[in-house]
């Protein structure tokens, strides 16, 4: 899913949005290229650790600081990535995605329920302004994505050959981030929500007074 960043709804910043997200698809599109050239899951599993250090290389370049996202996805990458090599075991590899997504259910899943603060909302309530069911509804939701995304992980690993597995991984998981996305956008607009900007930069922002 990304997998790797599955919550960003870019709002303020479109392009600087979607250049962090080719960012984040480098590792996995390097990974999936060098599987398929060579067809070697070890070589490409190397790729892949080496890759997402540069990408947490770049982010503490570019911000001096590295998110605590990149920084479960960097830690879970060298150590079941180390384990696919050290064991020759291409299973370690396959549960990466799974234990990722299971470890972001589970953060949205505590935020709310155990530290009574909407991890969502701590991201995003600066760009969108949302009543607090809102933005419950959403959290539980994107919880229930990364459950099912890593769900559908270990159903695709343990199910089908490795090619489509990596097939998979390319595709499948960067598909069910749009589809989430697409329907957060869709609850928000139906929801009323969403507005449009004002025309005059300097007029002020709208608010949102459904509850």
């Amino acid at each position: 899913m990304l997998y790797d960043n599955p919550l960003a709804i870019h709002v303020a910043d479109t392009t600087k949005g979607n250049m962090k997200q080719f960012i984040e698809f480098v590792p996995v599109a390097l990974f999936a290229g060098v599987f398929f050239y060579s067809r070697d899951i070890y070589l490409s599993t190397m790729v892949l650790m080496v890759a997402i250090a540069g990408q947490a290389a770049l982010e503490y370049l570019t911000s001096r600081r590295i998110e605590k996202k990149t920084q479960v996805i960097f830690w879970i990458s060298m150590l079941f990535g180390g384990a696919t090599l050290l064991f020759r075991n291409e299973l370690f590899i396959q549960w990466k995605p799974t234990i990722i997504n299971w470890l972001f259910a589970g953060a949205l899943l505590s935020s709310q329920f155990l530290s009574k603060q909407n991890l969502l909302e701590k991201m995003l309530g600066a760009q969108l302004q949302l009543p607090g069911h809102a933005w419950q509804r959403l959290n539980l939701g994107w919880s229930l994505g990364f459950f099912i995304a890593g769900a559908l992980n270990l159903v695709v690993a343990f199910n089908f050959s490795l090619d489509f597995w990596v097939s998979y991984k390319l595709i499948g998981g960067f598909a069910i981030t749009l589809s989430y996305i697409v329907i957060t956008v869709a609850y928000l607009a139906n929801s009323g929500y969403l507005q449009a900007a004002p025309a005059d930069p300097a007029a002020p922002e709208p608010v949102v007074t459904k509850d």
